[in-house]
């Protein structure tokens, strides 16, 4: 979910976005972005816990990287939006400086992520005190003072040296974050936001066969008592508004009309 603001008038109203990826190429971006945003979140922080979540997070992020060739995907996903904005070169309605600015970058990055010397998470796979503590992450409260003494050690070190050592395991995947970061912008940027209505909590919308819609988005005030469940496919998606008034029972769809703001992302 990912917070942005409207103005009417001299009222502001904060809107809460609500996504679904209808591709596993998507979802699997996501997924990464939420581990990103967590890690450098925590790492700004001198917390001994801080310090954990980001240690964590890290390896969370290298062991997502090993299971799915997120580099090749990376690549597919800006050279197709190379291709798009190359075929708007021409067009006079184009602002032709800002398109340069972001072709450029897309190329610059293209070309960093397809050398092959480039392996995302090497800094991470060949330290062996990082190793240490993932071997022990896996047993619940393995990563306790007396199972690893050198990370409680370390946990007790200034912010800067912590820092220090935390920089430089991160550092081979900023080129993955800073890819990711352009090609979510691009797809989310791809869409045109439309007013729609769910009748009794429920919508349904087909999808054409020529709008290869990678993400659906859901815009509605912070201040409603409810939330949409999203699901999707290649031909359909369909939203039901739910509410859950206690955590003690299970969500249930509302029987009010609702009017909402849906961002079909095709690009």
């Amino acid at each position: 979910m990912i917070d942005h603001i409207i103005q009417y008038g001299t009222k502001v109203q904060k809107n809460i976005i609500y996504e679904q990826p209808l591709n596993e190429r998507v979802r699997t971006f996501l997924r990464l972005e939420h581990l990103f945003q967590i890690t450098r979140h925590h790492m700004q922080n001198d917390n001994e816990f801080d310090s954990r979540t980001s240690v964590s997070g890290l390896l969370n992020i290298v062991d997502l990287l090993s299971r799915s060739d997120i580099r090749a995907d990376l690549i597919k996903e800006l050279d197709r939006h190379a291709t798009t904005l190359n075929a708007l070169s021409s067009n006079p309605n184009v602002d032709q400086d800002r398109l340069r600015t972001v072709l450029d970058n897309i190329l610059t990055l293209l070309e960093s992520l397809k050398k092959t010397s480039y392996q995302p998470g090497l800094n991470i796979k060949q330290d062996e005190f990082i190793i240490s503590i993932k071997q022990r992450s896996v047993i619940p409260g393995g990563s306790c003072n007396f199972d690893l003494p050198n990370y409680h050690y370390w946990l007790h070190k200034s912010f800067n040296a912590r820092t220090s050592d935390m920089e430089h395991w991160q550092n081979d995947l900023l080129l993955i974050y800073d890819s990711l970061k352009l090609a979510l912008h691009m797809i989310r940027s791809s869409a045109t936001p439309v007013l729609e209505h769910a009748v009794a909590g429920f919508f349904q919308k087909p999808i054409e066969s020529s709008m290869a819609c990678q993400l659906i988005r859901v815009s509605i005030s912070s201040e409603r008592q409810y939330y949409p469940e999203i699901s999707g496919g290649k031909h359909r998606f369909t939203i039901r508004f739910l509410e859950q008034p206690s955590t003690k029972s299970r969500p249930v769809q509302i029987q009010e009309d609702v009017d909402f703001e849906l961002h079909c992302c095709i690009l």
